[in-house]
């Protein structure tokens, strides 16, 4: 039988699940907000500041690919700026303060902060190819951004921390007991929850991604090529279901999908 400390648990999750909730531009998901808008960028910006102050010495500023980084990320940031504006959503972005910065590093990665704190990595580049490459990858990370996926994850783990807490409190009567219940808890959150809904997360700011650089001007289209030069040679080490990110191929299937919704804003 369910006890009524649980059953408690779950009717006070659910209402604060239904109290506390956003929507993400053009995709209409509904998702978890138990931060403001306001914190998530006032950490962001904190912590984009010590980066760049720990990383001072890689942060490249005078080269073609520099300028071209924040070329492209100006353009992607300015259509979506207009578009939130034309869908009443402005409110969403006013208080962000764009930067991009080309950072020397062998990593292949990029990323953006909440309050639209870019940095691209070097180690991309070879993948990027040229603007529409490189756009794909800014695209993408600037969706996180505008869809608060970071605010939604932080809102997550708050939920499954409070969550597990009380579950185990109620269930577990011995140390031992209470050991098995939160390693049992630990493996259900990250496999059911957190993870299933990062890779939610990936496939979404791919679907914005191809938008917000189509409306910059970048052929959408070339996105598939980009995630077929990531694929190549990319051999897949953990199962898709224990994955934060989607598989290459159900990526690339996303994103063709997709294709048709983001080539209606594309302008040469």
């Amino acid at each position: 039988m369910i006890s009524k400390t649980i059953k408690g648990m779950a009717m006070a999750s659910m209402v604060l699940l239904a109290t506390s909730c956003s929507t993400v531009p053009l995709t209409g998901r509904m998702q978890a907000s138990l931060v403001s808008d306001g914190e998530m960028n006032t950490l962001a910006a904190t912590s984009y500041k010590e980066f760049l102050t720990e990383n001072s010495k890689n942060v490249i500023t005078n080269t073609a690919e520099a300028k071209k980084v924040k070329d492209i990320g100006n353009k992607i940031a300015a259509a979506v700026t207009k578009y939130m504006n034309d869908n009443g959503l402005g409110n969403q972005i006013a208080d962000f303060q764009w930067e991009f910065n080309l950072v020397k590093s062998n990593e292949v990665n990029a990323w953006c902060m909440p309050g639209g704190k870019v940095a691209v990595f070097t180690g991309i580049l070879p993948k990027t190819l040229n603007d529409a490459g490189l756009a794909t990858v800014m695209g993408h990370e600037i969706a996180h951004a505008i869809a608060r996926h970071s605010a939604e994850r932080y809102s997550q783990q708050m939920i499954a921390a409070g969550i597990g807490n009380l579950a185990g409190a109620a269930v577990a009567k011995t140390e031992s007991g209470k050991a098995i219940f939160d390693q049992v808890f630990g493996v259900g959150a990250q496999a059911g929850v957190l993870l299933p809904n990062s890779r939610k997360q990936e496939a979404e700011a791919d679907r914005l991604g191809l938008t917000f650089m189509a409306m910059a001007g970048y052929d959408p289209a070339q996105a598939v090529f980009f995630w077929e030069r990531m694929s190549s040679g990319n051999a897949a080490s953990t199962p898709e279901f224990l994955s934060t990110h989607p598989s290459d191929a159900s990526r690339i299937a996303n994103i063709k999908k997709y294709l048709p919704e983001a080539l209606a804003y594309y302008k040469k």
